[in-house]
């Protein structure tokens, strides 16, 4: 309660449908750490709107947001006030993520045997009510085979009907876009002010 009167929390509106909306999040360890004002933004995850294609340059800012987005439902979900304006947040089974690159020398997986051992485990557990979060994914082998895997990861995420957030520097996913209705192409946006630039 401290900390949600102290940061500006608000409170979500929770409910049983599948329509998750969050206006103006912000990420809560991030805003309190970095000596730049936090950006906040919008997000909204629906039926027609359930897999969002996530593109920018490195150090952009696509990780903090989903990661954000996660952290939001979580908080909500344990009874918390969430780091928002205004949010209406579905209840969910799950919270997948995929995110860094790391090896497990110890147990002899590479970094690229790690990412799809964690993809195949979100895959095989998914359900129209979890939300996924998945970061780069492919990025661990050649070029034309990581484009192969993030696209074929995407469109099962899709047709799984969970919400998801995918970050890619693949742009070829974009045009998922155009042969299923619930994707939609976000990228973050860039500013320039005078030698600096603003994501």
């Amino acid at each position: 309660a401290t900390c949600a009167v102290k940061n500006n929390y608000s409170k979500p509106e929770i409910h049983s449908g599948y329509e998750s909306l969050i206006e103006e999040g912000r990420h809560p360890v991030i805003e309190l750490i970095h000596p730049e004002p936090f950006v906040p933004n919008d997000c909204f995850l629906t039926e027609e709107q359930r897999l969002l294609i996530i593109t920018g340059p490195n150090m952009a800012g696509k990780s903090s947001y989903m990661r954000q987005i996660a952290i939001i439902h979580l908080l909500a979900q344990i009874g918390c006030f969430v780091p928002c304006r205004a949010s209406k947040l579905a209840i969910l089974d799950r919270i997948f993520t995929r995110v860094g690159a790391y090896d497990d020398l110890t147990m002899g997986q590479s970094t690229f045997m790690v990412e799809m051992s964690e993809t195949a485990n979100i895959l095989n557990n998914i359900s129209n009510r979890s939300l996924v979060i998945m970061d780069e994914i492919g990025r661990g082998t050649s070029t034309f085979d990581g484009i192969s895997l993030a696209w074929a990861v995407a469109e099962y995420l899709y047709q799984s009907g969970a919400k998801t957030l995918f970050a890619t520097h693949y742009h070829q996913l974009n045009s998922l876009a155009e042969d299923f209705e619930g994707v939609k192409n976000y990228n973050i946006a860039v500013k320039e002010v005078g030698e600096e630039i603003i994501f």
